[in-house]
């Protein structure tokens, strides 16, 4: 597949591809004022996406997330 969405993953297992050539799209508090978005390289952007996630858990006391992984194009 090219293009995976995954709610409510309290696994992370988007951990498991960061040796892949995969992009991901990653948003958590949806639609609300709150609202947090990370995107780019899978490599790249787990630590950071990892870091926002834990503190906006710490703040709220839980977390609703949403992802996209998309498959980078073979050149």
């Amino acid at each position: 597949m090219d293009d995976v969405v995954v709610m409510l993953a309290a696994r992370r297992a988007f951990r498991r591809y960061v040796e892949d050539d995969v992009d991901i799209y990653w948003g958590a508090c949806l639609g609300t004022p709150g609202e947090i978005l990370v995107s780019g390289p899978i490599a790249q952007a787990v630590p950071r996406i990892e870091r926002l996630r834990a503190e906006a858990r710490e703040r709220k006391g839980w977390i609703m997330d949403t992802y996209l992984l998309r498959r980078r194009p073979c050149d």
